[in-house]
C-alpha cells in the first residue's frame, strides 16, 4: 500500500510542477511513439513537406536527395529497401517520377502510396505555347511538333503537364494538406500532432506567399521576363505575374533542338528580356551558352526540382522561394 506521506510528496511535486510551468507526465501529453514511423518521399522538396508535418512521429527517407534530379534519377537497391520498409511513401504524381511505379512494384512494399498533388489543377503546357508565327515556325505550334517528333523532345517527357505545383505556394498548401491526410491515416494516433503542424506549417506559407507577392510586385512589370534552363517555373509564373520561357520542356532530359535555342536568343533580342538565369540540377552551359549570344546577364541560381544541401541557401522549401525570389528580385530590378 501506498504511504500517505508519498501520497502527499507527489501532489507537492504536482503543484510544483504546474506552478513552474514544466509538463505533467501522464497520459494527457502527446508523445512521440518509442519507435517513428518510416515514411518515403520521393524527392527532397515533398520530402521538407513531410519532415515538417510528421515532425518527430516519423522517420523520413527521401529518394531523391538536396541538388538531386528526379527526372533522370535511377533507384539503388537501398532505395527499394527503404521503399519496403515504409508505412507511407508519398509521391509527387503528374508524371514527375518516371521511374517511381517501377521501384514501388520491384520493392514489394505494402506501404500506402500518397500522391500529394491530388486535389491540385495541374497547368498544361499547351496553356502556355508560343503563338506568333515565329515561334510556330519554330516547332513549337502545333504542326510544328507534329513534324519534330521525337527530334525536339528526346528521352524523359512529361508530355502536355507540368509536374512542377510546389512552386506556387498555394499549391503547396494542398501538398500539406495531402501530407498531413496521409500521415492521420496511417498512425490515428498522432492526429492532433499531424494537424497542429501543419495548421502552424500552413501558416508560415501563409506569410510566406504574402512576402513572395509583394516582392515580385515591386518589380516592373516590362521586366518581369526570364529564360530558365527547363520550364519548371510555369505555376510559379501564373502565380506571380512572371512571364518564363525554357530551351527545354519540363523534364531536364529534354533537349533543345538549335531551333528553339535560335528562337530564344532573337526572341531575348527583341523583347529586351533582362537575364537568363541557371538552376541548381541543371547543366549551366546552354543558358550560358545563351546569355552569350544575346546579350542578357545571367541572374543567380534558381531552386526549381530540388533544394539545397545545408550549407546552401535553399535547405527547406520557404527557404527556397525566399532565395529564388531574391535572386529574380536583384536580377530583374536593377
Amino acid at each position: 500500500m501506498i504511504s500517505r506521506r508519498l501520497l502527499l510528496a507527489a501532489g507537492v511535486a504536482g503543484t510544483l510542477a504546474a506552478g513552474l510551468g514544466l509538463p505533467m507526465a501522464g497520459p494527457a501529453l502527446a508523445q512521440a511513439p518509442a519507435q517513428k514511423m518510416p515514411v518515403v518521399a520521393s524527392f527532397s522538396i515533398l520530402g521538407d513537406f513531410v519532415k515538417q508535418v510528421g515532425g518527430d512521429r516519423v522517420a523520413v527517407t527521401t529518394i531523391v536527395g538536396t541538388n538531386g534530379d528526379a527526372h533522370v534519377y535511377q533507384p539503388t537497391p537501398a532505395d527499394a529497401k527503404a521503399v519496403a520498409a515504409a508505412k507511407v511513401v508519398f509521391v509527387n504524381g503528374l508524371g514527375f517520377e518516371g521511374w517511381m511505379d517501377r521501384l514501388i512494384k520491384a520493392s514489394g512494399t505494402k506501404a500506402t502510396i500518397v500522391v500529394a498533388t491530388k486535389g491540385i489543377t495541374p497547368r498544361t503546357r499547351s496553356a502556355t505555347e508560343p503563338q506568333d508565327d515565329d515561334e510556330k515556325d519554330a516547332g513549337h505550334g502545333k504542326k510544328g511538333k507534329e513534324a519534330q517528333g521525337k527530334d525536339a523532345h528526346a528521352g524523359h517527357d512529361h508530355g502536355p503537364i507540368d509536374p512542377h505545383a510546389w512552386q506556387s505556394i498555394a499549391n503547396a498548401k494542398v501538398y500539406v494538406t495531402n501530407v498531413r491526410d496521409g500521415l492521420i491515416a496511417a498512425d490515428p494516433d498522432g492526429r492532433d500532432a499531424y494537424t497542429a503542424n501543419a495548421a502552424a506549417y500552413t501558416a508560415k506559407l501563409d506569410a510566406l506567399e504574402a512576402e513572395v507577392k509583394t516582392a515580385m510586385a515591386k518589380i516592373p512589370a516590362e521586366q518581369r521576363r526570364i529564360i530558365t534552363s527547363h520550364d519548371a517555373f510555369g505555376y510559379f509564373g501564373e502565380a506571380y505575374g512572371l512571364t518564363l520561357i525554357a530551351p527545354e520542356g519540363v523534364s531536364t532530359e529534354s533537349e533543345a533542338s538549335a531551333r528553339d535555342v535560335g528562337r530564344i536568343i532573337r526572341q531575348i533580342k527583341a523583347q529586351k528580356i533582362p537575364a537568363v538565369f541557371v538552376e541548381n540540377v541543371t547543366d549551366p552551359r546552354l543558358i550560358q551558352r545563351i546569355a552569350k549570344e544575346s546579350g542578357a546577364k545571367v541572374g543567380g541560381e534558381l531552386y526549381s526540382d530540388a533544394l539545397s544541401d545545408d550549407k546552401g541557401p535553399a535547405s527547406t522549401y520557404i527557404d527556397m522561394m525566399h532565395s529564388n525570389v531574391r535572386e529574380l528580385s536583384t536580377a530583374l530590378s536593377s
